[in-house]
């Protein structure tokens, strides 16, 4: 538990740093999309998240492989160099967090609430925008989606909005009448 909290801690700093630096280059939102794609990216990619958590590689590479990737997806320039920033002093394994926490001070200065939406495979636009409108409808205010892909969902979704969850998934449908037949 300490270790989490110590990481939440190192990544409220840094995401506090980014955002003050984004918001006077009035790039929020670029920096915000860039970072999502990032998350992404560690989502989808076992061997970028490798790359981010490895304590065997060196500085260099891992500045050198998240440089690679930051060009290869168009970056904007602050965001490549608060990822090199973050690499050269060894804090790339608490870049999930780092994402969370930006996205999150930039939903709060907007007055918006936060949902986490994971789904079992990609979500089309048009599929987030209607799941956006619906929980804009039950918690009457802005909504920002963070959405990820789990694929051990099997099917379905899951929609957290600060501490109510909807757990829609088809592995808790499928845990939920393994343990009904057990009883029966």
């Amino acid at each position: 538990m300490a270790a989490s909290s110590s990481i939440k801690e190192i990544a409220g700093r840094y995401a506090t740093a980014l955002f003050e630096l984004a918001e006077d280059a009035k790039a929020l939102d670029v920096v915000a999309e860039d970072l999502r794609h990032i998350q992404a990216g560690l989502n989808e990619s076992d061997d970028l998240a490798a790359v981010l958590r490895s304590p065997v590689m060196s500085r260099e590479d891992q500045g050198k492989a998240m440089s690679a990737v930051l060009d290869k997806m168009g970056a904007n320039d602050l965001t490549k160099k608060f990822v090199g920033y973050v690499a050269a002093n060894r804090r790339l394994f608490a870049m999930e967090a780092m994402i969370t926490a930006y996205l999150e001070a930039l939903a709060t200065s907007r007055g918006e609430v936060t949902a986490e939406v994971v789904s079992a495979k990609s979500m089309t636009k048009t599929r987030l925008s209607a799941i956006e409108k619906a929980i804009k409808a039950a918690v009457g205010g802005k909504v920002a989606i963070n959405h990820s892909v789990n694929p051990d969902l099997i099917g379905g979704l899951t929609v957290k909005v600060g501490s109510r969850m909807i757990d829609a998934s088809v592995s808790t449908q499928l845990s939920k009448l393994k343990l009904a037949m057990k009883g029966a």
